[in-house]
């Protein structure tokens, strides 16, 4: 299968007179991760609950893994189609890892080779092979969310669904799953992954949105990060005159030049194009640039400026 894995329009979502879930629009793509960032409450559950169809939704329409969500016909053929790592994994603690895998690779009809194969490359990938035929309670919270994980792709699945995978672990357990992660993604898997951790988002994902009831951006980390920053140029120097603004103001034409300090802020529609031409004005002029960055936003700045401005009151 190839193209969109994830085509939802203004899917929504409301328990009585509360909207959980708004208006949300947004396309998935065969091979990618794509992170769904929002702070607790904001709909990022009510979503994926949406559209692995464990509940309905109140408005809108979503094709996920070629299945229409809430067509009573595509119900059985989605859960073929797609894997699920719940916030609560609920694992059966007292049977082995290999024997958690095995029953719901059965749920999932595998024949019995078939079911084997894919049990025994799911523990190896996730170093639990040697461990496989102990029980589950005595794993760590790690081990247990790496079984978690494996159990949601038993069955091969085209498109994945991990809901905060390293939420409430400690750091080395939350490292153990991001290193999976990484690897599923050089798998070239289909993931959607829900966090609120955004250096796990900045690492692992291709693209992500920030939702809070409402889909506030969608883009690249790097892209919201620039589109954040409003492309601006610092150039530090050893004294600002007057004629080096000057002459700075008249190459970049309508862009906006502040002085503060012993730095000139520029604003630059094309860095890379733009940033040459201005260290040579500077020079020209007299000046003598000690540093020359660009500005940027960290894509934690743009969730949380994104975050507040939608939580101000209207």
């Amino acid at each position: 299968m190839s193209g969109s894995m994830i085509h939802a329009e203004g899917l929504t979502k409301r328990f009585g007179t509360l909207t959980a879930v708004d208006q949300v629009s947004l396309d998935l793509e065969e091979g990618e991760v794509f992170g769904f960032l929002g702070p607790n409450g904001a709909g990022k559950t009510t979503t994926v609950r949406m559209l692995t169809s464990l509940i309905s939704k109140t408005n809108g329409t979503a094709l996920v893994a070629g299945c229409e969500i809430g067509r009573e016909a595509d119900e059985l053929k989605l859960r073929g189609r797609i894997g699920l790592l719940p916030e609560n994994v609920g694992l059966y603690e007292n049977s082995s890892a290999y024997q958690n895998l095995e029953y719901f690779g059965q749920l999932q009809g595998l024949d019995p080779v078939t079911l084997r194969r894919n049990v025994e490359r799911l523990l190896r990938t996730m170093d639990l092979w040697e461990k496989r035929d102990a029980p589950v309670a005595t794993f760590s919270k790690g081990m247990k969310q790496k079984v978690a994980i494996a159990r949601a792709l038993v069955h091969d699945p085209i498109l994945i669904f991990l809901d905060e995978p390293t939420a409430n672990l400690d750091p080395e357990a939350a490292k153990m799953v991001r290193e999976v992660l990484l690897g599923l993604k050089k798998e070239k898997r289909t993931i959607f992954l829900n966090t609120h951790n955004l250096d796990e988002a900045q690492r692992v994902c291709d693209r992500v949105g920030i939702l809070r009831t409402r889909l506030l951006t969608v883009g690249a980390p790097r892209e919201l990060e620039a589109r954040m920053s409003g492309n601006r140029t610092v150039v530090r120097l050893d004294r600002v005159s007057e004629q080096v603004v000057r002459a700075v103001e008249a190459r970049v034409g309508s862009g906006r030049v502040e002085v503060s300090g012993d730095q000139l802020l520029i604003d630059v529609e094309d860095a890379d194009r733009q940033n040459p031409a201005i260290a040579e004005t500077i020079v020209a002029a007299g000046g003598r640039i000690r540093q020359l960055t660009q500005l940027s936003t960290s894509l934690e700045e743009v969730y949380l400026k994104l975050i507040h401005e939608e939580a101000l009151p209207a």
